[in-house]
């Protein structure tokens, strides 16, 4: 065989694994069905502006050597994740602060602040949550949750909240001060040259075939390596034979705009019912001192779906009905000799970008302690 690992997918999993075993001597082919690398992360030049062609990521972590390790690819700005939500023309800080606070209540110090909130939460707790909007309700009183989480959360998930699960929210961030960085991260981030250079630096030296569907051509493929990593759906790996897993998908609509700056902000989400759209990025504000550069800009709204095939999955469905069935599948995978699962979609669960990588150092190092 030519190739220690055949890996599919040239995402940020499959690419950090590429990494280590080709600098362990291993002889890896990275197969990859789109046209270009980076899988999700994949950043494209318009108008001069890094978009982020499949929605808005912040690389976060208080993993110290998994910054460490993204840094010895990549240059990272300061940037900071600092949303805000639109609801119907109301506009409030994202997380939930004194600010978000302030306006909805008109209080002014934090024990106020605390007080209306475990009034609110008094008056509905539920001390055994049954979905998720019992949940919310516990965690920050019923003001905030219906105008800044029921109908946002209803339109990503495409099911009443009454109908979650409790633990997708096992807790919300509540700040009682002004304090607007999203992320309780001690290392937070963009690639100052994008995600696809990072991907590049990545791979660079490992072979790659773009384009390559690597279902419609399993044997063949198979037949060149003595190991592979799949990090496509697991369910599609086994020709959906146990039942489709669920997945909520995303519609970018992204639109090259004739102003600098069109809402002053990277991310705005709109909780209202309303908007058709979860929220709109403004690629340029990923960018420091980029806000009033040039004459345009370029944003994009998202629009959360239920996954079809032909669609990208995006976010697992991880209600029990779903766990149950990736545990029959994780057991399949599991009598699978010759062939690792990782990622979001192998492994069916959704990992933030330092997950991954995380993840993908685990694996690698796995294999080369059992050489």
């Amino acid at each position: 065989m030519k190739y220690d690992y055949l890996i599919v997918g040239a995402g940020l999993f499959g690419a950090v694994f590429a990494r280590q075993m080709t600098d362990a001597g291993r002889r890896c082919l990275v197969v990859e069905k789109r046209p270009h690398i980076a899988g999700n992360i994949y950043t494209e030049e318009i108008e001069g502006i890094a978009v982020h062609r499949y929605g808005a990521h912040i690389f976060h972590t208080n993993d110290k050597a998994v910054w460490d390790y993204v840094n010895r690819f990549a240059v990272f700005n300061r940037y900071t994740n600092s949303p805000v939500a639109n609801y119907r023309g109301e506009v409030y800080d994202l997380p939930f602060n004194m600010n978000t606070f302030n306006k909805m209540w008109g209080v002014v110090t934090p024990a106020e602040a605390a007080a209306k909130i475990a009034e609110q939460r008094a008056a509905h707790y539920a001390e055994h949550p049954k979905n998720l909007e019992e949940q919310a309700i516990n965690l920050v009183g019923t003001d905030i949750y219906e105008k800044l989480v029921k109908h946002y959360t209803e339109k990503q998930w495409g099911r009443p909240c009454t109908e979650l699960p409790a633990f997708i929210i096992r807790r919300l961030p509540v700040r009682f001060t002004y304090d607007n960085n999203y992320f309780d991260a001690l290392y937070q981030g963009i690639p100052v040259d994008g995600y696809t250079a990072l991907a590049e630096k990545l791979l660079a030296g490992v072979e790659v075939r773009l384009g390559v569907d690597y279902l419609a051509d399993r044997a063949a493929l198979d037949a060149l390596a003595e190991r592979t990593v799949f990090t496509g759906p697991v369910d599609a790996y086994f020709g959906y034979s146990l039942g489709a897993l669920q997945y909520r998908s995303v519609r970018f609509e992204t639109e090259v705009l004739d102003t600098p700056n069109y809402q002053g902000n990277a991310v705005v989400n709109y909780t209202d019912a309303d908007t058709p759209y979860t929220r709109i990025i403004e690629h340029k504000h990923f960018v420091f001192g980029s806000t009033e550069a040039g004459t345009k800009t370029v944003i994009s709204r998202e629009y959360s779906a239920e996954w079809k095939p032909g669609d990208e999955p995006y976010y697992p469905v991880n209600d029990e009905a779903n766990g149950a069935l990736y545990a029959r599948y994780r057991a399949l995978a599991a009598a699978e000799p010759r062939v690792l699962f990782g990622g979001r979609l192998g492994e069916y669960k959704y990992y933030d970008m330092d997950k991954t990588v995380a993840r993908a150092l685990e694996t690698a190092a796995a294999e080369l302690a059992g050489d």
